[in-house]
């Protein structure tokens, strides 16, 4: 069983505002990042939240999702991925790592990850364009104590590094896959792509 923990406890202070209660189309980013994730072939989705964690609960008011709050609100990405593995139940054999701030994640997409991962005999496997690396990243349990006692201050890419021989990567057609949403510029290209997929 894979189950997915979305990094959402974000300050988003280089956006002004808290990014993943922004609209696109009619939903909040969030919503639509958890959406594609409730479609996907995950046993368990666990969203970490921080300061802004009310909010982003009312945001998701009926999703499928268990809340856990990052103890740490100062705390970088690592210490929240390391609050959503703690919480991880022990029947979980993955973990899919979602950033909350990514709406081009979809629901095809994440089924081809898990599928990547079940026909590889790797342990990770991370989306890939021209060479640069992105999220979400799937990887075994068999690295969750690693990644709760290891690699601070450098993150996933820590793990990546640690076991260049365990890593997969899937090519996916486009850059726009892998970008996140941090800053206002940020917003403004995805509400183009949005606007973009409503005229086609």
């Amino acid at each position: 069983m894979i189950c997915a923990v979305v990094l959402a406890a974000g300050r988003s202070e280089r956006m002004g505002t808290q990014k993943l209660l922004l609209s696109l189309g009619k939903r909040p980013v969030i919503a639509c990042v958890v959406d594609e994730l409730l479609r996907s072939p995950l046993y368990q989705i666990l969203v970490v939240v921080g300061r802004d964690g009310e909010q982003i609960q009312s945001a998701l008011a009926g999703s499928a999702v268990a809340f856990f709050s990052n103890p740490d609100p100062a705390g970088d990405m690592l210490s929240s991925v390391r609050c959503g593995l703690r919480a991880l139940p022990d029947s979980c054999e993955a973990v899919l790592v979602v950033l909350g701030d990514q709406p081009g994640v979809t629901q095809g997409r994440i089924t081809e990850l898990v599928h990547a991962y079940h026909k590889s005999s790797c342990g990770i496997i991370v989306p890939t364009h021209a060479g640069r690396r992105g999220h979400p990243l799937l990887f075994a349990a068999r690295y969750r104590e690693e990644i709760l006692t290891r690699h601070d201050g450098v993150g996933l890419h820590g793990l990546l590094a640690a076991h260049p021989e365990a890593v997969a990567e899937l090519e996916v057609s486009t850059a726009a896959e892998l970008e996140d949403m941090d800053t206002p510029e940020d917003y403004q290209r995805e509400l183009r792509s949005l606007r973009s997929c409503d005229q086609t």
